[in-house]
């Protein structure tokens, strides 16, 4: 008989599906999303959902699964051809290199409905039958994720502990003590690096009864067997389906981890978060922070 010990341990299935729930209506960011979709709303010069896909393509993912609603329509142009505008570049002899993070591979990209907004569960439920029978990632376009310079990006990260511990993983920060009553947050387990044991999650927990300071951001990679929890899952806060319940339920029937992500996190739902975001990039690009950085400190001089 061969020892156990001897044998080569199984390597997970790898991670070629993410899912986008991009449905909402954004209706912070009124009257600018009432024709557009919140996640087109530009960084500059790429839209939300491109820094989303740029980030899941770097990470290996092969097909995009987009959980849309009524007048999302543009999501999908954005990443369709566009003759018109390709035609006309070529007649004036303009390069289509700042196109091409816009191209997807035919075949990989796939839309499907959320006819009713019962929240981020729901909307991940509403995926299950492209996802199949495999682990999927999920993004939450709101929530730019920027790396550390000379780092990867958070999902290349994410998949990265995968390979090593498979099961369920979570993006995870670390917050000052006086904010983790407006996160989700983990209670921690064993620490290894930036990977940590995960033993339970707690939603918006008072400063005093947090478990940890480490808070849920919008990466995660899940099994399938998430679909199958969701299936019977009732409503929970707000009324509508939690992933957050979902993943819970899940904590002791198969591993899972949260790695830390060496990077910032810039909540893009909310105003400020989204003009932070663009400051930041911007600041970080050679082909305007000397300019960018000047006009700062000019406003600044003025108020």
């Amino acid at each position: 008989m061969t020892d156990s010990s001897l044998r080569k341990p199984i390597r997970p299935k790898p991670i070629r599906k993410a899912v986008f729930p991009v449905a909402g209506l954004g209706t912070r960011f009124l009257p600018a999303t009432k024709a557009i979709p919140k996640e087109m709303l530009p960084i500059i010069d790429r839209p939300l959902i491109q820094y989303a896909v740029d980030e899941a393509r770097e990470a290996g993912i092969e097909q995009l699964i987009f959980v849309t609603g009524r007048g999302k329509t543009a999501i999908v142009e954005h990443f369709d051809t566009a003759f018109e505008l390709e035609a006309t570049m070529n007649e004036r002899d303009k390069a289509l290199d700042v196109l091409e993070p816009t191209r997807i591979q035919p075949g990989n990209l796939v839309t499907v409905r959320q006819q009713v907004p019962l929240g981020l569960g729901h909307a991940i439920w509403c995926a299950r039958a492209i996802v199949g029978d495999e682990p999927f990632a999920i993004f939450l376009p709101d929530e730019l994720m920027i790396a550390s310079k000379g780092s990867t990006g958070c999902m290349k990260q994410m998949v990265e502990a995968y390979d090593r511990v498979g099961g369920n993983l979570i993006s995870v920060l670390e917050v000052p003590e006086e904010e983790v009553s407006s996160y989700g947050v983990i209670a921690p387990g064993k620490r290894d690096g930036a990977l940590t044991e995960v033993t339970g999650l707690v939603e918006k927990p008072k400063r005093a009864d947090a478990p940890s300071n480490l808070i849920i951001s919008g990466r995660y990679i899940l099994q399938p067997e998430v679909m199958r929890v969701l299936e019977t899952q009732g409503k929970g806060a707000g009324g509508e389906v939690q992933l957050t319940d979902a993943m819970a339920q899940m904590i002791g029937q198969q591993p899972f981890h949260a790695v830390t992500f060496a990077g910032k996190r810039y909540d893009c739902g909310s105003k400020t978060g989204f003009v932070e975001a663009t400051l930041a990039v911007a600041l970080e690009r050679e082909d305007m922070a000397h300019e960018v950085r000047a006009m700062a400190k000019r406003l600044l001089g003025e108020c």
